[in-house]
């Protein structure tokens, strides 16, 4: 059921059911992080890989650092100048964070999200001894994440209804992909999955250079080579001339590039914000629309773009699973 009321949203997650709930990324598919039953039905909900960990979201900086059993300096100065925000830091895990929460990992993930409505949500759970949320995108695993309530309801709406689970309409996500997730272990942070705050933010900030695309760092959401996948083949194109479009297939592009003939224009943004914030909607256009194919050119690879152009190719991937 989809509902407004915050009262119905903290009862439902105070008896242990699950409750879709709006951030500025994505809809999350949120559960009492020490909850056990609660945080299993997620992996099965979303049919995700049970070892795949998860990002508890809190709601303010101090209850973040109760999940941590350590941060270094520069992390501490990154949380406070970026939460609320679309920001996850990975560090050393407290007592607080279980395998079931981190995969079996010795990290956990915990970010802040800026979304009014959840931080009302986020406090008044907290004055119930509720600690932390974790809340992986409300969709099937590796299928496209939702940026509104009905998204949601699309994906998951049959398996919430059938256990009483709720999802919180909070209206549709500003950002519209996932946040950045940061690792923050040691002297130099670590990007492990891009997203709307950038390399060049994180320098900026700590005064510290940024690793990006790492190898052999902890498992993090969104890092498969598959993912946000809709039921299209994805097809990412930079010269529009002399190619051999399928025609009736969908085409994504900024606004200044004209749609070439016989394909259908499922986005237009102006700027790479915007593309952003209209990707996934565009995707799930497309699946609408029963596209079989579509061509995206993208907005160019820095700042958001980086994160654009990560999940865009994630969904392009040859290997990914085909969803129904």
């Amino acid at each position: 059921m989809v509902i407004t009321d915050l009262d119905l949203a903290i009862r439902a997650i105070a008896t242990g059911h699950l409750c879709a709930i709006p951030t500025e990324t994505v809809y999350g598919l949120a559960a009492d992080a020490r909850n056990t039953d609660a945080v299993a039905r997620i992996f099965v909900a979303k049919n995700r890989p049970q070892d795949h960990p998860l990002i508890v979201h809190v709601g303010n900086y101090e209850s973040a650092l109760d999940w941590f059993a350590n941060l270094p300096d520069w992390g501490q100065q990154l949380a406070e100048a970026c939460w609320p925000g679309p920001l996850t830091l990975v560090g050393q895990r407290s007592q607080l964070a279980t395998d079931q929460v981190t995969g079996g990992q010795n990290t956990v993930a915990v970010r802040v999200p800026n979304h009014a409505v959840t931080l009302q949500l986020l406090d008044l759970l907290k004055t119930k001894g509720i600690l932390g949320l974790v809340a992986p995108s409300a969709n099937r695993f590796g299928h496209v994440s939702p940026t509104t309530a009905n998204h949601v309801e699309t994906d998951l709406g049959n398996y919430l209804k059938l256990h009483g689970d709720l999802i919180l309409d909070g209206g549709a996500c500003e950002i519209g992909i996932e946040s950045t997730i940061v690792l923050a272990l040691d002297d130099t942070p670590v990007i492990l999955r891009p997203g709307a705050i950038s390399a060049d933010v994180i320098e900026a900030i700590t005064g510290l250079a940024v690793q990006q695309n790492p190898s052999g760092g902890p498992r993090v959401s969104g890092a498969l080579a598959s993912h946000y996948a809709p039921r299209a083949k994805v097809y990412v194109v930079s010269n529009l001339t002399d190619q051999n479009f399928a025609q009736g297939s969908g085409f994504i592009a900024l606004s200044s590039i004209q749609t070439p003939v016989g394909l259908l224009r499922l986005a237009e943004p102006d700027t790479s914000e915007a593309f952003a914030s209209q990707l996934y909607q565009a995707f799930r256009h497309g699946d609408v629309l029963g596209v079989s194919n579509v061509y995206l050119v993208l907005p160019g690879e820095s700042g958001i773009g980086l994160a654009i152009a990560d999940r865009v190719h994630k969904a392009a991937h040859p290997d990914k699973e085909r969803l129904s």
